[in-house]
C-alpha cells in the first residue's frame, strides 16, 4: 500500500468531516444504538478548529485520495489518539492498522500512547487490543487503553 499519514490543513475538514460521519455512523452496524459519534464527529467547523490547533491528521492514497484521519493530542511524553476514523469504503483492507502503525512512527520520541474506546464497540476493542493495546481500566461507557514503548 502506497500511503502517506500527514498532518492535514483546513482545506482537509470538509473532507475529513464526511468521513468521520460516515465511519462513526456505520458503528451501528456492530452495535451502536443509534448513529452516532465523538462530539464534533460530524462538524466541519470542529475540524477546521483540530486543523488549525495542528491536532488533525489523514492518511491518503497515492492519488491524493483522503482515505481516513486521526485527531492527535501530544502532552509531554504521551500521545493521547483522541480519535482515528476511515472512510467505510476502505473497512477491512489494512488501512486502520497501517494509520496506527505511521502514528507511533510519526511520534517516535513517545513514551505512551493513550485511548479510550466504547465498552460495547466489539470491533475497535478488538482492533486495539490486537495492536498491542493493554485496558487499564473501564467504565459502563468507555475501555481506556495505553501502550509503552
Amino acid at each position: 500500500m502506497n500511503v502517506r499519514f500527514m498532518k492535514a490543513g483546513t482545506s482537509d475538514a470538509p473532507v475529513l468531516n464526511s468521513i468521520s460521519k460516515h465511519a462513526f455512523d456505520s458503528d451501528m452496524e456492530v452495535g451502536a444504538a443509534s448513529a452516532g459519534g465523538p462530539p464534533g464527529y460530524q462538524s466541519v467547523s470542529f475540524h477546521v478548529k483540530m486543523a488549525r490547533m495542528n491536532h488533525l491528521y489523514k492518511l491518503v492514497d497515492e492519488n491524493g485520495v483522503i482515505l481516513g484521519g486521526a485527531i492527535l493530542f501530544r502532552q509531554g511524553d504521551t500521545l493521547n489518539i483522541g480519535r482515528i476514523f476511515i472512510d467505510p469504503q476502505h473497512f477491512r483492507k489494512g488501512y486502520g492498522i497501517l494509520m496506527m502503525r505511521e502514528i507511533e512512527a510519526l511520534f517516535r520520541d513517545v513514551k505512551a500512547f493513550t485511548l479510550d474506546t466504547p465498552a460495547w464497540n466489539t470491533r475497535t476493542n478488538a482492533f486495539y487490543t490486537r495492536l498491542g493495546y493493554s485496558e487499564v481500566k473501564r467504565n459502563n461507557e468507555f475501555v481506556y487503553y495505553t501502550k509503552k514503548r
